[in-house]
């Protein structure tokens, strides 16, 4: 009796994440109240205040998710046949795409404005995310026991590509501060943040 307690308890919760991805996209974040989610997930109101507490809640879990899927789930793999840079470029360039996409633009948004004042809370979300091995880490580990990169902390070389990244085509867009890159523009972070990168960790 618990079992199917519990599935149904999942199978509603998989419900109002799947409405709230799918509101969120159409009325925007802003413009979708817990009923609304609650009528597209088709449960009660009270269903999705068990679930999830606040809206912006859910749309921590939904960044977090959208993360874990970006960061954690591509499969680019270091190849030793390939030049370095180039390869180095396409996983950056991966991560510029996902970072000012605006759907998670949007969530990105909802939740730091929702974590402003809880500044301990953001802290460990983003503690969670960074204790996580994404492609990235397992690219530099690769190259660097190709012996291609010569590096002592992987968490401190991502950080540097997350910075550098981020500098240009997250903070200035989520604050709508300057218009979204053009593809061209992509390439050109992407390949000027590759070759400072390398001119530092690139082995002698």
């Amino acid at each position: 009796m618990v079992s199917n307690t519990r599935t149904r308890s999942d199978i509603k919760r998989e419900a109002i994440i799947q409405a709230a991805t799918q509101a969120f996209q159409e009325f925007g974040v802003k413009g979708t109240s817990m009923d609304k989610l609650a009528e597209l997930a088709n449960v009660s109101k009270r269903t999705v205040y068990n679930h999830f507490s606040t809206k912006e809640e859910l749309v921590m879990h939904l960044v977090t998710q959208q993360w874990q899927s970006a960061m954690l789930g591509k499969n680019k793999a270091y190849d030793d046949a390939l030049e370095l840079d180039g390869q180095l470029e396409d996983l950056i360039l991966q991560d510029i795409e996902f970072m000012m996409s605006e759907s998670h633009l949007d969530l990105a948004r909802v939740a730091i404005g929702h974590f402003f004042y809880e500044p301990e809370k953001l802290k460990d979300e983003v503690a969670q995310l960074k204790a996580q091995e994404t492609a990235m880490h397992r690219f530099l580990k690769d190259a660097k026991a190709a012996n291609k990169l010569a590096f002592d902390d992987v968490d401190r070389v991502v950080e540097e590509i997350d910075s550098l990244v981020k500098g240009q085509c997250f903070w200035p867009q989520l604050f709508k501060i300057e218009d979204a890159l053009s593809n061209k523009e992509k390439k050109c972070l992407a390949k000027n943040t590759a070759a400072l990168i390398l001119s530092r960790y690139a082995a002698v």
